[in-house]
């Protein structure tokens, strides 16, 4: 979303629609994230993430170059993207604010973990993360791990498989 609301697009006629971003985010596995180093150089690499159909919340190694540029410059860039022929290729690019949210690491302070708001928030994020990656219902902390969330401030979407459909 921009910062009125609403979805940007990069073309009108192959622009996902809400329901066509929600659904593309939720199976798709791998996303790539680009951040800005201390020099002003893009910082760009794949992670699996979780889309709750208002967040992309990201997994992030705590001691990784990402988590370091992102706390001295919390602009981030995100681009989810698939299809193997042009027809097929379909994406979504979400830029925004990313924002630690819970324990850094996660499950470094587990006395405090059942207490917040913030935690029982990410519940619902790790559950959602452990379905979709391990087949499970329990998350499982490891120490190095901690939790973003990213505020979009644009989604772009596309879909080429609309361009036949709109000729």
């Amino acid at each position: 979303m921009s910062g009125n609301g609403t979805l940007r697009t990069r073309g009108a006629g192959i622009s996902m629609t809400k329901e066509e971003i929600d659904l593309f985010l939720s199976a798709e596995r791998t996303c790539r994230v680009a951040t800005i180093g201390g020099d002003g150089s893009p910082h760009v690499a794949p992670l699996w993430f979780v889309w709750d159909g208002a967040f992309l919340w990201l997994n992030s190694v705590v001691r990784s170059r990402r988590w370091t540029d992102l706390q001295k410059d919390p602009r981030i860039a995100v681009v989810v993207d698939g299809g193997e022929q042009f027809t097929d290729l379909r994406g979504v690019e979400v830029r925004g604010t990313a924002v630690s949210v819970g324990d850094v690491p996660r499950g470094s302070r587990p006395e405090v973990m059942a207490r917040t708001v913030e935690d029982e928030l990410l519940r619902g994020v790790e559950l959602s993360f452990a379905r979709k990656y391990a087949g499970r219902d329990e998350f499982t902390t490891d120490g190095r791990h901690a939790w973003l969330r990213v505020i979009p401030h644009s989604v772009r979407s596309w879909d080429f498989g609309k361009i036949r459909r709109s000729r």
